[in-house]
């Protein structure tokens, strides 16, 4: 991208193609030649030029931790209008490692969504922390594929390491082992794929061959469920939705009764799916209920704790994971709560060999004679290749300690605990949902409207008014927050989780949705048809809002 800036503060300049030579600064100059790799066109950058343009990337992503802040939450871009500053072709010739940089910087970074944004409370706010930037980047360097003990011995032995001190931060007991994939959608995927091995016994060889199985989860678990249903050829209708209570948790009765029907109508139930911490409103299904009814159907059972599970580290929260030790699986993410580069999913399991009996397959060229007693984590997984991710969580464990991850878990708790608060004392808001961890669910309910939120012309005035409210505070540059249906309400969720927040960013965000949420309110009755002078809840039509 010969033509691209290269200055951080070119921004606009990027947008127009031109060219900002005459700002570099004097790394930039350093870096803004070829180097000899580049110019004899053979091998590899050569350490020397590595050590200056690594200093030099470690200055950006130091530089861009430091002022994260300075831009907006989410950029203020439009689709397509990024791949328009990017030649359509790919550069012939070599570039150097300057320009490359100074590109990032003035083409990249500021069009990020800035998760490590101290105001982003959107879906789960997670952080890639200090610590396990560094870990990632020893691991790229490393460039181990840990698809077997022998291609990475230290890859597969750290990874038994931190597995197990996990399983010990969390209170679980010795039988489970487990290991690391990407995200909880494949974690959840091997669990169930482990679920079909266990009913059938012979799935992995023979396939379903007409069996229709079922599995069991809330109308609030993740949609994870049901891709891993239609990849392990369950489909959609394997899938059973189980209704909720009024917290949001699994009706267990309701379950008992679905799972009774299911075996009379020729169904084989293999697998319950529990959530501890629900994508909307993080609720928490009865954890020992589900286990005992597990047991006594003879069924796996599996933990969806991919948000809330990080919270088993703190003992005297515990009372709501009381029975997850009964589970066959559980998945935590590490990179959700635990402030550990995305990707990183903990799978645990109590039954390691029935995990490996639904996906070993070990062809000639991976067999290693003499190390039977290793684990080949890739036979317990469905891809070969597998990245060496035990490095960045022996960072992120070491570094902080259990006792600083702790403390920093108490305090998004606690500022959780002093939103929710600020939510229940406002007149014009409205809790949706109970606050288990750190994210509160809430609307925007102006006063006149209070007792006549069932009425469909209010309902449908607060879904619209909502959502106009979320995006006047995603379009601020603060805050990012996202939204859910409970209920079929559209609610706003306010989820914190980042490193980086504050108190004072807790209070802002909350300044903000006070200051917009009754001008969004006067603007939106304004224009409404139902919202004009005259109108009234009970004529079908939403009270107008107050001068």
């Amino acid at each position: 991208m010969s033509d691209a800036p290269h200055h951080a503060d070119a921004a606009e300049a990027a947008a127009s193609g031109q060219s900002a030579g005459d700002d570099e600064t004097d790394l930039e100059r350093l870096l803004g030649v070829l180097d000899a790799a580049q110019a004899a066109r053979a091998g590899d950058m050569e350490p020397e030029a590595f050590r200056r343009a690594g200093h030099a990337t470690v200055d950006l992503i130091a530089d861009y931790l430091a002022g994260v802040e300075r831009y907006p939450v989410l950029p203020r871009v439009s689709p397509g209008e990024l791949a328009a500053r990017f030649p359509a072709q790919p550069p012939q010739e070599a570039e150097p490692m300057g320009r490359i940089l100074a590109d990032y910087r003035s083409l990249v970074e500021p069009n990020t969504t800035h998760w490590q944004h101290p105001g982003f409370f959107a879906y789960f706010a997670t952080t890639a922390s200090g610590p396990g930037i560094l870990g990632e980047m020893l691991t790229a360097g490393l460039a181990a594929n840990a698809m077997l003990w022998r291609t990475s011995p230290v890859a597969t032995e750290l990874e038994e390491v931190t597995v197990d001190w996990l399983r010990q931060a969390m209170g679980l007991p010795h039988p489970f082992g487990g290991l690391f994939t990407d995200t909880a959608s494949t974690s959840s995927l091997i669990a169930l794929a482990a679920a079909r091995q266990a009913v059938t016994a012979d799935a992995a060889a023979e396939g379903l061959a007409g069996r229709r199985l079922r599995v069991y989860a809330s109308t609030e678990a993740h949609s994870s469920i049901d891709k891993a249903c239609m990849t392990l050829g369950l489909g959609r209708a394997g899938l059973r939705r189980v209704p909720v209570d009024d917290r949001y948790q699994l009706d267990v009765a309701a379950l008992r009764r679905a799972i009774e029907a299911d075996r009379a109508a020729g169904w084989i139930p293999a697998a319950i799916v529990g959530t501890i911490g629900t994508t909307a409103s993080t609720s928490v299904d009865p954890v020992a209920d589900l286990a005992a009814l597990a047991e006594r159907e003879d069924l796996w059972l599996h933990f969806d704790a991919a948000y809330g599970g990080a919270v088993a580290l703190l003992p005297a929260r515990r009372d709501a994971f009381a029975g997850w030790e009964r589970a066959d699986s559980i998945v935590v993410n590490p990179h959700k709560w635990l402030f550990t580069p995305l990707d990183c999913s903990l799978l645990l399991t109590r039954r390691l060999e029935t995990v490996r009996a639904a996906f070993s397959l070990v062809p000639e060229y991976l067999r290693t004679a003499g190390f039977a007693q290793v684990h080949d984590f890739n036979e317990y997984q469905p891809q070969l290749g597998r990245r060496f991710r035990a490095l960045k969580m022996w960072f992120v464990l070491r570094y902080f300690g259990l006792s600083g991850l702790q403390r920093r878990l108490e305090a998004h708790l606690a500022l959780a605990a002093d939103l929710a608060a600020w939510v229940d004392a406002e007149p014009e808001a409205e809790r949706l949902a109970p606050v288990p961890f750190s994210t509160v669910c809430f609307r925007w309910r102006p006063g006149r409207l209070r007792g006549h939120e069932d009425e469909p012309a209010v309902r449908s005035y607060l879904d619209r008014l909502n959502e106009r409210l979320m995006d006047r505070l995603n379009a601020s540059g603060e805050v990012f927050l996202s939204h859910a249906r409970l209920a079929d309400r559209f609610v706003l969720r306010f989820s914190i989780g980042n490193l980086h927040t504050e108190a004072r960013h807790v209070a802002r965000g909350w300044e903000l949705v006070r200051a917009l949420g009754p001008e969004t309110d006067a603007e939106l009755a304004g224009s409404d048809p139902g919202g004009g002078p005259g109108g009234g809840a009970s004529s079908g039509r939403v009270p107008p809002a107050a001068d």
